[in-house]
């Protein structure tokens, strides 16, 4: 899995959504922001149809592309060199993912290209990013978003606003005995009448990987 050239590398945000997301075999989904390509590779490899992967990153869509190629799943796979705030198709999406930007008006580092896919205040807003799944998923898809958690609280009501309600969502805990940093996901259009959630603890206090986390990642770890 090459991820040198891409903004956003390999990463456990990304492999955590993509290992937590159901899927069907006739999904047809997008990954908003795709970076190396790690999330459409996994979500190939779970059985969808096809995946779209769009990023605004030239040498990250190349890179995405180069991987694609390489998997045994190349057949599902597209990678688009666009602006999803202007990004269109014929067809509805059954699913859509995303790791975003998620770094809201925080201090910026000096690489143009990581900044930019890093903060939401200088690329992709979070009304942009509910207004893009909005106007391209289907009435009855699926929108899954990982976040940290203090940013959840503010991305949620932005996405009310565009009829997207939380049905399922999982709180990621870094260490046992820890608050919750990062937060798993799943909207879909109308308020459902309970939301799913659950909760996945990743390392113990010594700092070694939980059985739970391991078995959670199984599928797609090596080793």
């Amino acid at each position: 899995m090459n991820h040198n050239r891409s903004t956003m590398k390999v990463g456990t945000d990304a492999v955590l959504l993509g290992a937590w997301v159901e899927v069907k075999p006739t999904d047809w989904a997008l990954d908003i922001g795709t970076g190396c390509g790690i999330l459409p590779l996994m979500l190939a490899q779970k059985g969808v149809a096809k995946v779209h992967a769009v990023d605004l990153d030239e040498p990250s869509v190349y890179e995405a592309s180069v991987n694609f190629d390489a998997s045994q799943w190349r057949d599902k796979l597209f990678a688009f060199h666009a602006d999803i705030r202007q990004f269109t198709m014929q067809c509805g999406y059954d699913l859509i993912v995303s790791n975003p930007p998620f770094f809201v008006n925080s201090f910026k580092c000096d690489a143009d290209r990581r900044n930019q896919t890093r903060h939401t205040d200088s690329s992709l807003t979070f009304p942009e990013l509910a207004g893009a799944v909005r106007r391209l998923l289907k009435p009855d898809g699926r929108f899954a978003v990982v976040l940290p958690e203090r940013e959840s609280h503010d991305f949620i009501p932005v996405a009310e606003q565009c009829n997207l309600f939380v049905h399922c969502i999982q709180y990621l805990i870094p260490v046992e005995g820890k608050e919750p940093n990062r937060v798993n996901m799943v909207f879909r259009f109308g308020k459902p009448d309970k939301t799913r959630e659950s909760s996945l603890v990743l390392r113990h206090a010594d700092n070694s990987l939980t059985e739970d986390y391991n078995v959670f990642l199984k599928d797609f770890y090596l080793g």
